[in-house]
């Protein structure tokens, strides 16, 4: 295997002059010019993007980035799932039912779609040389770059932690080390992980001036997000499984039907979609929208004068259509817990084959190849 993607080369720089950060209006323009060069040559891109296994994943994750992964994945994108392991500890204290939620994962993403005969998935834990990275990446921020994080800072709000450890703080970092381990150049993301990346960018960018000697060793990934990079969980707040607020990929029509059933709204009849005033009704209408492949504003329009309750009704039966087939394929692979297992021992060694490659190119290039 080729560990170093082709560079994105000259047209790159058309999606670099696009903006000079990575906030959210520019990593969406980014994200535009970025579509045009993958349609293009897909070949020339790595995608690194994974997990942790806290749980089951949820429609914010799916229309967030996991469609994105598999859209990518059959356009002919090089393409490396990681299930982060070691990162449970950030915001927790002790890592429960590991294993079922590793196994938990792996059926969400072949239920999408992710094919382990084109896609690499593997454990954060099973790649030593990945996590060897995350050394020499730690000298190359400040503390108050990582202290001043507002990904950091959220987790840390929400952390299940008696206190807060210093595995949290370098978070950040440890993301860079998946990133960089395989060189990705194409991260697919909602934009509350932005933070993040521009440390992974900064990490990489430092690294090649210090050490590069006039070849950068690695790239700036840059960040994809979808239309819909953030959606309301049923409380009115981010959709999240530490919240508690999520619709989960594996949840039957029942379940989703109550969840939806108790999702806040406003007390205004007259559906409308009107994301600044009226967040929890058009995160609603966005999801029907997605599901049904139509604009929020249509569905918002037909609803009508009928109120939350035909909103309700409506979003539950786009939901359980869309993801009738997810489920019976998640439901079919469930019944071959040999072929899980094959899939992750197979993914962790081409994983760690790659690893093993960058952490020697990383030595001699800092002169400790020894």
């Amino acid at each position: 295997m080729n560990t170093t993607p082709q560079a994105a080369g000259p047209d790159a720089a058309a999606a670099d002059s696009v903006a000079d950060s990575l906030g959210t209006s520019a990593a969406q323009a980014r994200s535009a010019v970025l579509e045009e060069l993958i349609r293009k040559d897909p070949g020339r891109f790595r995608m690194l993007t994974g997990d942790r296994p806290t749980g089951r994943l949820h429609l914010g994750h799916y229309f967030g980035t996991l469609h994105n992964r598999v859209r990518l994945q059959d356009l002919g994108v090089e393409t490396y799932v990681i299930i982060a392991d070691y990162q449970v500890l950030t915001d927790r204290d002790v890592a429960d039912n590991l294993t079922g939620h590793v196994e938990d994962l792996v059926l969400d993403y072949l239920a999408i779609g992710v094919d382990p005969r084109r896609s690499t998935i593997f454990t954060h834990s099973a790649v030593p040389a990945l996590n060897q990275l995350m050394l020499p990446f730690l000298s190359l921020v400040s503390v108050a770059e990582l202290n001043r994080n507002p990904t950091v800072k959220d987790e840390i709000a929400h952390s299940r932690q008696s206190a807060v450890s210093g595995l949290m703080f370098t978070y950040p970092v440890h993301q860079a080390a998946d990133i960089l381990f395989c060189k990705g150049n194409l991260v697919p993301v909602g934009q509350d992980q932005l933070p993040h990346l521009e440390v992974t960018r900064t990490i990489a960018r430092r690294f090649n001036d210090r050490y590069g000697n006039g070849t950068p060793v690695f790239p700036q990934p840059d960040a994809l997000l979808s239309h819909a990079p953030l959606l309301l969980g049923t409380d009115g707040t981010k959709m999240s499984k530490s919240r508690r607020n999520a619709i989960t990929l594996a949840a039957d029509a029942d379940e989703t039907a109550r969840l939806l059933k108790g999702a806040r709204t406003d007390s205004e009849r007259h559906i409308t979609y009107d994301p600044a005033h009226r967040p929890e009704v058009s995160s609603l209408l966005l999801l029907a929208a997605l599901c049904q492949n139509r604009r929020p504003e249509e569905v918002a329009e037909e609803i009508g004068a009928a109120g939350a309750a035909a909103l309700k009704k409506t979003v539950t039966e786009a939901v359980n259509e869309y993801l009738a087939p997810i489920r019976a394929r998640r439901s079919e692979y469930a019944r071959d817990r040999a072929f899980l297992q094959r899939t992750l021992r197979e993914g962790n060694e081409r994983a760690r084959a790659v690893a093993d490659a960058t952490l020697a190119e990383v030595r001699a290039a800092m002169n400790s190849h020894y």
